[in-house]
């Protein structure tokens, strides 16, 4: 299989929450993932269009370790199946 066809062993977990609660809340999760095995880096979002909702966006070497989010907040883990 040519490099470029080769499914990344990585994935983006995605925590979303909304109200100030929330923002606060996940700004606090944030510190707490760098300590984590196989953490890569990650951001706090912000939309103007959507100004309630605030995401973190956590990128991982493999399947991320369990992450208990912040009580109200949902979360997704998702593989990276191609990237640029």
């Amino acid at each position: 299989m040519p490099a470029q066809d080769r499914v990344p062993a990585a994935c983006v977990h995605y925590a979303e929450g909304k109200g100030e609660a929330a923002r606060a809340a996940l700004h606090a999760f944030l510190g707490g993932l760098p300590d984590r095995a196989g953490f890569l880096g990650a951001e706090v979002l912000l939309s103007a269009a959507q100004p309630e909702l605030t995401l973190v966006a956590s990128r991982w070497a493999d399947l991320p370790p369990p992450l208990p989010v912040p009580d109200g907040v949902r979360a997704w883990v998702f593989q990276v199946q191609a990237s640029r």
